[in-house]
């Protein structure tokens, strides 16, 4: 069994559901991090941190992961550190639109690998940090739960802004 229309389809909307959310940050609060963080559903990013971390780990995150799910036997994955990749690439500096299209880009040659994937392929067995045992399977399924972390995330934000900023 091939991956399902439904995980295709979730994955292929994320482009445009990450940009639409983001447009709701006006662009002067874009970089601002609140002085809470209770609450928050993922990693301590500020709305364009959260586009530059999503970006990042789909292409040196995923992507690397999927391929060695592919190319090794029983691969034991790794998970990259995001405040490290985040200090390192100064994120809330980042182009907005040049983050989104790398994104964008990205996960276009992501779903083309998806959707060429065979059931055995998909069946390919691993380990990956908290997640412990998996196949490339589940490995979509994380990816699929990681999409949807930083939506909320960005909408988190957005309620935490609007609240203690009085942003539109």
């Amino acid at each position: 069994m091939t991956l399902s229309s439904t995980t295709l389809t979730t994955l292929a909307a994320m482009p445009h559901r990450l940009e639409a959310t983001f447009a709701l940050v006006p662009a002067e609060l874009r970089a601002r991090k609140p002085a809470s963080w209770d609450g928050i559903p993922g990693e301590r990013f500020s709305a364009l941190g959260q586009v530059c971390h999503v970006r990042d780990i789909e292409i040196e995150g995923y992507q690397v992961r999927i391929a060695r799910m592919l190319a090794e036997e029983n691969p034991a994955l790794e998970s990259l550190d995001s405040y490290e990749l985040a200090e390192g690439r100064n994120y809330d500096a980042a182009d907005p639109r040049e983050a989104l299209a790398a994104f964008r880009a990205a996960r276009s040659v992501t779903l083309k690998r998806l959707g060429e994937l065979t059931a055995s392929q998909l069946s390919r067995r691993g380990s990956f940090g908290e997640h412990g045992a998996l196949t490339l399977r589940s490995l979509v399924h994380y990816l699929v739960k990681h999409d949807l972390q930083h939506l909320s995330c960005l909408e988190w934000l957005l309620g935490r802004l609007h609240g203690t900023a009085g942003a539109g």
